[in-house]
C-alpha cells in the first residue's frame, strides 16, 4: 500500500481508503456485522483513512461505523465526516447554518464514539448557497479547528467549479482539502484539469467513486443512476471489452483511480470484507496501460460526460 499526504495537513493516508457510505444501507443485524467486519479488514490491510457522513443512511452509517471504531485503536486511522446534508424519515434535508454545523460535529462524535475528528467537510456544497458556505459554514468549522475539536477543514462536491469558487472566496488556509467524486475514473478524468490549481493553493485532493457509482462494473448501473443513456451504453461496451480479455473492468477502474500520485487517496465503499481484500489486491498489480487506452477509445465522445448531483 502506498501512502500520500493530504495537502499540507500532515495526514499521510493510504492510496485506497474506506468510504463508509455503504454502511448506511445496512438495516439488519447480519449485514451490519459483515459491514463492521469490512471496516476491520480494511484497517488490518493497511487502509488508514475512513470517510463517512451523517447523510449516509440518515445517520445509520455513522452509527454502524461507531460500533466498529470502538474496537479499533484511535491511532490506527484518520477519520473524515461532514456537515450540511442530513435526512430524516427517508427524506433528505440540508442545513448549512453555522449553528447546525457546530451541533452536527458534536452529534457525529457521539455516534462515532470518538472525541476528535481529523477532517470535517462541508458536504455537497452545490446544494448550498455558496455565499453561506463561505460566510457561515466554514467559519464555524474553522472555530472548531481553533479549539482543537477538529484538526482539518475541507469541502466536497461533484462540481469542481463550485469547489474552486469557494476556495477563491475564502481566506487562505480555510479549506485544506477537497473531496470530489466521479471525476477521476476511466470514463471521466476532469479532476486532472484542476490538480495544478489545488496544489498551488496547498489543498489536498481526495477522489471518490472509482467505479463511477456503478457505471464501471459488470453488474451495470442501478436504476437510479443519473448518467445519460449514451454514457451508460458506452461504459457497458467497455465492460464487455474488458470481460472478453478476462480483465474485469472493476480491476482496471480501481487501478486507474489510484494511479495518479498527485491525488492523495481514493475512496471506495463496501460492506463485504471480500471486496475489501479484492480491491486491495487489484491495486497491488500493475495496470494494463494499453487496455486503459482501448477502454477510453470505446467510451469515446462520452468521456467526461457528467450529470447533476442527486
Amino acid at each position: 500500500m502506498q501512502y500520500h499526504e493530504i495537502g499540507k495537513t500532515g495526514m499521510k493516508v493510504s492510496a485506497l481508503s474506506f468510504g463508509a457510505s455503504s454502511l448506511g444501507g445496512v438495516f439488519h443485524d447480519l449485514k451490519e456485522k459483515e459491514g463492521i467486519e469490512a471496516v476491520f479488514t480494511a484497517i488490518e490491510a493497511g487502509i488508514n483513512f475512513i470517510d463517512v457522513s451523517p447523510y449516509y443512511g440518515h445517520y445509520k452509517a455513522e452509527t454502524v461505523l461507531g460500533k466498529a471504531l470502538k474496537d479499533i485503536p484511535r491511532e490506527k486511522y484518520f477519520l473524515s465526516t461532514k456537515v450540511g446534508r442530513y435526512g430524516k424519515d427517508g427524506k433528505n434535508t440540508w442545513d448549512y447554518s453555522g449553528k447546525r454545523a457546530t451541533e452536527s460535529v458534536y452529534e457525529s462524535m457521539e455516534r462515532l464514539h470518538i472525541d476528535h475528528i481529523d477532517l470535517i467537510n462541508v458536504h455537497d456544497i452545490e446544494f448550498a448557497d455558496l455565499h453561506q458556505v463561505v460566510g457561515e459554514t466554514l467559519p464555524a468549522l474553522v472555530e472548531l479547528r481553533e479549539k482543537g475539536i477538529v484538526s482539518h477543514v475541507g469541502i466536497t462536491d461533484l462540481q469542481l467549479e463550485n469547489l474552486q469558487w469557494v476556495i477563491d472566496h475564502s481566506p487562505a488556509g480555510t479549506v485544506e482539502s477537497v473531496l470530489n467524486f466521479c471525476h477521476y475514473c476511466l470514463c471521466d478524468d476532469k479532476l486532472a484539469d484542476f490538480l495544478d490549481y489545488f496544489e498551488e493553493k496547498g489543498i489536498g485532493i481526495i477522489n471518490a467513486s472509482p467505479l463511477s457509482m456503478g457505471l464501471l462494473t459488470e453488474r451495470g448501473v442501478p436504476d437510479w443512476h443519473p448518467a445519460p443513456k449514451p454514457l451508460v451504453e458506452a461504459c457497458r461496451k467497455a465492460m464487455e471489452h474488458c470481460k472478453a480479455k478476462n480483465y474485469p473492468i472493476e480491476k482496471l477502474a480501481m487501478q486507474y483511480a489510484v494511479s495518479n500520485p498527485r491525488i492523495a487517496t481514493t475512496l471506495f465503499s463496501t460492506t463485504n470484507p471480500q471486496n475489501v481484500r479484492k480491491n486491495i489486491a487489484y491495486i497491488e498489480e500493475p495496470m494494463d496501460e494499453a487496455l486503459v487506452k482501448e477502454v477510453q477509445a470505446i467510451i469515446g465522445d462520452q468521456m467526461r460526460v457528467s450529470w447533476a448531483n442527486t
